[in-house]
């Protein structure tokens, strides 16, 4: 190796230690398993937040631009590409989601519970049916709940204006065909006789 490229890697971590110290966030050492991935090429976890991203990404282009750079030209424009890639799948969430599932990272953790051996076949069956929440069962929210509510008390507004606009214009509720012989209608009250 070279007394020059030991120079330039021996500046690359004095970078990287001080784009770690310089970030508010969780900059980990990266796992051996990330080590080929683009993370490692802009020097983040895969946690990494995508301003962080961002930052990392215009340190190290202005560091690797072939223009800018005092690397030989072709592992200049190496480099430079292979961070603009990195950029790229990082900086767009779909791609990136894509990406971390290909390298194995996942963002949520995932706790799964203990295996209960004291139910029942039957039993187990029955709580997985009564725990199984299908989208369309999903509780309501405030706002659909107030929807619901205005929505019933509009039809039940219309019903009772209906009525009293019959009324007022001397309409019988009930015509008197449907009414039996010998009941007489007065104002809403059938009296028989």
């Amino acid at each position: 190796m070279s007394k020059y490229t030991k120079e330039i890697e021996r500046e690359n971590v004095v970078n990287q230690q001080q784009t770690t110290t310089r970030s508010h966030s969780k900059k980990l050492p990266i796992q051996t398993r990330f080590a080929n991935s683009y993370y490692a090429i802009l020097g983040l976890h895969p946690s990494a937040s995508p301003i962080e991203i961002r930052r990392a990404y215009r340190e190290l282009s202005k560091r690797y631009h072939p223009d800018t750079t005092e690397l030989p030209p072709e592992e200049a424009k190496t480099k430079f590409h292979r961070l603009n890639e990195a950029y790229g799948t990082l900086s767009n969430p779909d791609r990136r989601s894509l990406y971390d599932l290909k390298i194995g990272y996942s963002r949520f953790n995932v706790i799964q519970a203990p295996p209960d051996d004291t139910l029942s076949s039957e039993q187990k069956q029955q709580w997985s049916k009564s725990a199984y929440l299908d989208p369309n069962d999903r509780p309501l929210s405030g706002g659909e709940i107030f929807a619901l509510l205005m929505m019933g008390i509009t039809l039940i507004g219309c019903l009772l204006l209906a009525i009293l606009i019959a009324f007022l214009r001397g309409d019988q509720l009930i015509p008197p065909s449907a009414l039996p012989s010998g009941t007489i209608s007065f104002i809403g009250q059938f009296i028989k006789f």
